[in-house]
């Protein structure tokens, strides 16, 4: 998923410093709704974060179940007040999806071995 932070150096650092401390609550709460590794790379301004989560995961639905806590919802206010969509992002879209196009651990194609 990408995202674009603000053009703001100071919002960056501030960012990029929150992350470092990243509340305990809320890292809790990202386990209990089913995420087990996030990473969130920064280049200029573009954010793209990566997470595993079991199968059956929907972003939309189980992202939206974090609300419920006073907690992560403040966090949420403070890391948004320095975020914005990216320009790819559909409209209503905060984290926009991406389309995964190559992985590793993905097996050979038997048609295209040795090319």
């Amino acid at each position: 998923m990408m995202l674009t932070l603000r053009d703001d150096p100071a919002g960056i650092a501030a960012y990029v410093e929150a992350h470092r401390r990243a509340w305990p609550p809320v890292k809790a709460r990202l386990r209990e709704v089913g995420i087990s590794s996030m990473l969130i790379f920064l280049r200029g301004r573009r954010l793209f974060m990566v997470f595993e989560a079991p199968e059956g995961f929907d972003p939309d639905r189980d992202f939206a179940v974090l609300l419920d806590d006073p907690t992560y919802v403040e966090w949420d206010r403070q890391m948004r007040e320095l975020q914005e969509p990216a320009p790819e992002a559909w409209p209503g879209e905060w984290w926009a999806p991406m389309d995964l196009v190559f992985d590793l651990n993905w097996p050979d194609d038997p048609g295209e071995a040795g090319r």
